[in-house]
């Protein structure tokens, strides 16, 4: 998971660095009206989405944080960013006072590595400043699908369960709705004031944790904008004299002067998540699955032109030979791209913005002279870009239904402390654990143990984070060029139709759109022809998606956009 270098990321980092790991290894605040259901608010639907009439009974009321104030404001919807070296006498108080009431409360949460020992130092000063006993039931992250789908289906649920976006599949969604309670009564309108943390959190990130129509999720926020930058050497490109391109014949024209594959050394990896973004192709990663109103009619970004362009850009690419081999024998979203990347083998590769600081990070002290940093997203024209929100929250901790007042306020006093802003006594714990045991501050910069690496580690933070923060005391130039870079891409991003709604799709059109990430990577490396993408969504049309178009546009029809 995280390299062993100092950082600090919270929100937006620590969601999609999980977020696309778990895939690699598998396979902001706004206030935008809530929207409403097929069915109302009310009915417990376990299809559709949530009642807009109720917005002001489910919402809990967003006051904004005033305990730290960042160095870097959002802007364009970016996370706000910290660049100052941390003063860990100054560190502020977010809770000022126990609010666990000294329960057991049980968690079960994806894991990523070797879970360390329940009652371990770091578990043991978090539980005693929460005021509770948590004990968790780590399961392993790559696997933690089926584990989930099991535990769900049992009568053996623990007091809390994280459920990650990329798992919401099958009956999973529905489960949720079945399983876990309804927060409302504890966070909804003033009442979430008793626990501040959280009421700081953004209003998007709480509408996305609705299902139907309760709020059950606390959320982990995230920022407004796209996730995926293209990372580039930019050591070697300033050696090297290298250009950004700032259009697609451009990059494809630089692609062919890097590339001389005698010398082990190619232009990038496979580029199509950023051909999407350069092409204007809406997002196809979180449900609601690239769905958008377009002058009046309902589309999915496969039936659009740019979606085929964009694919066949990416096919250039390949045929043109500047991807490196890896890439073209498709493993370049299996296999960690740090070593050969910081080898100089490919200068280019499309990723999560979280390995901008962690590629950084990595080759710090054996390799002083690396620089990573972020190219902004060209249009494919040469113009300006059109980019998509990605959605304000992606993974949440869900509270068993059976669970008593006392439980569920014990969970809520946890979130209170887990959601504890960048600058305050109780991040510090939550991220790094216990000065002196888990980590070690030097310049200004915590450094974590061997012992920190091994206990703080994937687990309190996945029960509910601040705002969408940026924070890298040991790299601040990177801290604010991945802010900066938000806020400039940001002024490009748009809000699809359905941003921010939590959809749940009918059972029997869960796995209609299984085939296309595997058809499209066989398009971009040749083995198949943009005609069997057109087939395929011909195919798709008949076998239900026309009928999930209207589906989707009696949402919108009863509700309307959210554009």
């Amino acid at each position: 998971m995280t390299p062993n270098a100092a950082s600090a990321a919270s929100g937006t980092s620590r969601r999609s660095f999980l977020a696309s790991t778990a895939a690699a290894t598998a396979a902001v605040a706004g206030g935008m009206p809530l929207l409403a259901a097929c069915g109302g608010s009310d009915s417990g639907s376990r299809e559709g989405t949530t009642s807009g009439k109720n917005a002001g009974k489910i919402l809990p009321a967003y006051v904004a944080g005033s305990v730290v104030a960042p160095d870097i404001p959002s802007k364009n919807g970016s996370a706000i960013g910290f660049t100052g070296k941390l003063d860990l006498a100054g560190l502020k108080t977010s809770v000022p006072k126990k609010l666990g009431r000294g329960g057991k409360v049980t968690v079960m949460s994806p894991f990523w590595g070797s879970p360390p020992k329940n009652d371990n130092a770091y578990y043991r000063a978090m539980n005693d400043l929460i005021g509770v006993d948590v004990r968790w039931q780590n399961q392993d992250g790559n696997t933690y699908e089926q584990k989930l789908g099991a535990v769900l289906a049992s009568s053996d649920v623990p007091d809390v369960v994280v459920v990650p976006g990329w798992n919401m599949n099958g009956k999973i969604p529905s489960a949720v709705i079945g399983k876990f309670a309804d927060l409302g009564p504890y966070l909804s309108g003033d009442a979430v004031k008793d626990y501040p943390n959280l009421a700081a959190i953004p209003t998007d990130a709480w509408q996305r944790s609705l299902f139907g129509g309760k709020l059950r999720g606390l959320p982990m926020p995230a920022s407004y904008v796209p996730n995926i930058v293209p990372l580039y050497r930019k050591d070697i490109f300033d050696k090297e004299g290298y250009e950004i391109p700032r259009s697609a014949d451009e990059f494809l024209a630089l692609a062919k002067e890097i590339t001389n594959a005698k010398a082990k050394r190619w232009a990038c990896l496979d580029m199509k998540w950023t051909a999407f973004q350069a092409f204007g192709v809406l997002s196809g990663g979180e449900k609601p699955l690239g769905w958008n109103l377009v002058d009046g009619k309902l589309i999915n970004r496969i039936e659009t032109e740019e979606f085929l362009e964009a694919l066949e850009w990416t096919r250039k690419l390949f045929a043109a030979g500047v991807v490196h081999p890896d890439a073209r024998l498709g493993k370049s979203q299996a296999t960690d791209p740090g070593p050969k990347f910081a080898a100089g083998e490919f200068l280019i590769y499309a990723n999560d913005i979280s390995q901008w600081w962690s590629r950084a990070a990595e080759q710090a002290k054996q390799n002083p002279a690396f620089r990573i940093w972020g190219m902004d997203v060209f249009g494919h024209d040469g113009g300006r870009p059109t980019l998509w929100a990605t959605q304000p929250a992606n993974i949440f901790a869900f509270v068993n239904k059976k669970a008593s007042e006392p439980v569920v306020r014990d969970v809520l006093a946890l979130a209170n402390v887990t959601a504890a802003p960048y600058g305050t006594k109780e991040y510090m714990l939550t991220n790094y654990g216990v000065e002196g045991t888990h980590y070690t501050v030097k310049d200004g910069t915590p450094v974590k143990t061997d012992q920190g690496n091994i206990d703080v580690m994937n687990a309190y933070v996945m029960v509910a984070s601040p705002a969408a923060t940026i924070a890298h005391p040991d790299f601040p130039d990177v801290a604010r060029g991945q802010v900066e870079w938000q806020q400039r891409m940001g002024a490009f991003t748009r809000k699809s139709s359905f941003y921010g709604m939590q959809i749940t799709e009918p059972g029997r059109y869960t796995s209609l759109g299984n085939d296309f990430e595997q058809l499209e990577d066989d398009i971009v490396r040749g083995r198949k022809k943009i005609g069997d993408m057109q087939q395929a969504v011909s195919d798709w049309k008949s076998k239900g998606g026309d009928e999930l178009r209207d589906w989707y546009k009696k949402i919108l029809d009863e509700n309307g956009p959210a554009n």
